[in-house]
């Protein structure tokens, strides 16, 4: 049998040492090797994190009591998750810690989705984030130009909805602001 915390502690030290131009994550005791986000999949993180910033994390037009982060390392059990975004209430998180990755299961994340990492973000993460408690968790396609928005209930996702194109949607837990979505897909 092996011995868990030297085989966990060699597997992470895998994951320090990839390159600057991939993204390396440990789910379900295999590392994951991703090459960085295309454009479009960073451009639909980028601009609905600023969205959400304003009004949530800084309480500019919105209600504020957020804590929301770009691309935060979530050392959940032992999975290390990378969310494209993710998002703590201040009551839960009252000041960002200064660590280099939280242990604190946020209460919303999105991923962002990608082909080379849409299967990942669906079946493995998402069972995680469920697992770890998250509350809400929002898949964004810029390909498909959707958002799946869901709950966690009774330990599982249940479907909000899914938005498609250009429309304008109020989403939980971020129902307070209107978001166009067709400004994630703007090319």
């Amino acid at each position: 049998m092996k011995d868990e915390p030297s085989w966990r502690e060699a597997l992470y030290a895998k994951l320090e040492k990839l390159p600057p131009n991939v993204l390396g994550e440990i789910v379900g005791g295999e590392l994951y090797v991703s090459p960085r986000p295309a454009f479009p999949h960073a451009r639909a993180a980028s601009l609905l994190g600023s969205e959400l910033t304003g009004p949530f994390d800084r309480g500019r037009g919105g209600p504020g009591g957020w804590v929301l982060l770009d691309e935060p390392e979530l050392h959940l059990g032992q999975d290390v998750l990378v969310p494209d975004l993710a998002g703590w209430r201040r009551e839960r998180m009252p000041e960002v810690p200064q660590v280099a990755a939280s242990t604190l299961a946020p209460d919303w994340v999105c991923e962002v989705l990608s082909p080379s990492t849409a299967a990942l973000d669906r079946a493995r993460k998402m069972t995680v984030y469920a697992r770890e408690g998250v509350g809400h968790l929002w898949l964004v396609d810029p390909v498909l130009q959707t958002l799946e928005v869901y709950r966690r209930e009774h330990g599982g996702w249940f479907v909000l909805g899914t938005h498609v194109g250009e429309v304008r949607v109020r989403a939980e837990p971020f129902a307070a602001l209107e978001l166009e979505l067709g400004a994630l897909w703007a090319r």
